[in-house]
């Protein structure tokens, strides 16, 4: 039981990646025998990780023998932002409140001193902003904030690819992030609030220009 567990993960974790990079576009039939073969494991752990991948809306049946990965178009990412807005705002407020001011000044920091130019920079910045989400929502310590933060970060790596090569975003965002960071660290719950809003107005903005071009 426990080795069929370890590959249903495994596949769900390949298969999540897979749709996150775009490697599986939106529409892409998720075969279970094809996709089992690919991924080196047999059906069941296939079936069970294709499950979850529905359970995450990140597949959908089509019919009763066909599963498909779901679109992410303009309007399901302004969806999203609606409910990571009212999330993540909210949270900047628990944490400016509650959080270890220490902790935050020390991300400020190291948010101010990413270097966008040098090789891997850009692998960095994501790591450092999982640090900074793993950081807020100790602070916050709320289970159920945290289970649909999950859901939402989930579908955001699909958001954040199409912002990944604008060097020009990427740059803005550490700013924003610094700004978050430090609004925090000062027990500002206002201020942490605000600065999360202008983050995600401009990220929201800049994904859907993204879209807008690749489309003209």
């Amino acid at each position: 039981m426990e080795q069929l567990a370890k590959a249903s993960d495994r596949a769900y974790a390949a298969l999540l990646e897979a749709i996150q990079s775009g490697a599986l576009a939106p529409g892409a039939v998720l075969a279970e025998t094809e996709q089992a073969a690919r991924l080196g494991v047999s059906r069941t752990p296939t079936r069970e990780a294709i499950g979850r991948l529905i359970a995450d809306g990140l597949a959908a049946q089509q019919s009763p023998r066909v599963t498909v990965v779901t679109g992410f178009d303009a309007d399901d990412i302004r969806a999203l932002f609606e409910v990571r807005r009212a999330l993540e705002e909210q949270c900047a407020r628990i944490a400016a409140a509650r959080g270890d001011s220490a902790v935050f000044a020390e991300l400020a920091e190291q948010f101010a001193s990413v270097d966008l130019e040098h090789p891997g920079a850009v692998d960095e910045y994501y790591g450092l902003i999982e640090r900074f989400d793993a950081e807020l929502d100790a602070a916050v310590g709320n289970a159920y904030f945290d289970s649909a933060l999950r859901t939402i970060r989930t579908h955001l790596v699909r958001a954040r690819r199409l912002a990944r090569d604008n060097r020009g975003r990427l740059r803005a965002s550490v700013t924003e992030h610094r700004l978050i960071a430090e609004a925090i660290a000062l027990g500002d719950p206002d201020l942490a609030a605000h600065a999360t809003h202008v983050h995600l107005h401009n990220a929201l903005t800049s994904i859907l220009e993204s879209l807008t071009e690749g489309v003209s």
